[in-house]
């Protein structure tokens, strides 16, 4: 499932303000109705019910479009193509070829065609968030042990 950007195209100005105003809103009222479980949501004429967890995904997926993002929504099940997860992590495709093949990254084959699991794929890119920041801030205490002023 995607939004309307499901080509990659970011949002126009009319998509980000409404985005920003419904975003907003929507964060309003999660945080003035803690114990609110669920909302009723009128469309068309209709009434829908949402269950809290969507409407903290909606704020979130509105949140990112105001920034002026494209959005893309995939299941955590989800299995990805070696070019989706390189694009996903901003690698290569043979530089991911070769974390699979390291066992960085776990896989399956389907015939000759490499399946990663999205859920994979996001706990590596954590994983590298993580180590990163563990390296900046080692090299900030280096920097500030030996007074190098930063």
């Amino acid at each position: 499932m995607s939004t309307d950007s499901a080509n990659g195209a970011l949002p126009d100005e009319e998509s980000v303000a409404l985005a920003r105003e419904s975003a907003q809103a929507l964060a309003r009222l999660l945080r003035d109705r803690p114990d609110s479980d669920r909302a009723r949501v009128k469309l068309d004429g209709q009434d829908l019910v949402l269950p809290r967890h969507a409407l903290a995904l909606l704020r979130d997926l509105l949140t990112d479009m105001a920034q002026g993002h494209a959005v893309t929504v995939v299941p955590r099940h989800a299995e990805l193509t070696t070019q989706q997860a390189a694009e996903m992590l901003n690698v290569s495709r043979p530089h991911l070829i070769k974390l699979l093949e390291n066992g960085d990254i776990s896989f399956t084959k389907a015939g000759s065609h490499r399946r990663i699991r999205f859920e994979d794929v996001a706990a590596y890119k954590a994983q590298q968030k993580e180590r990163s920041q563990a390296r900046l801030a080692e090299l900030a205490r280096l920097a500030q042990e030996d007074d190098l002023g930063y």
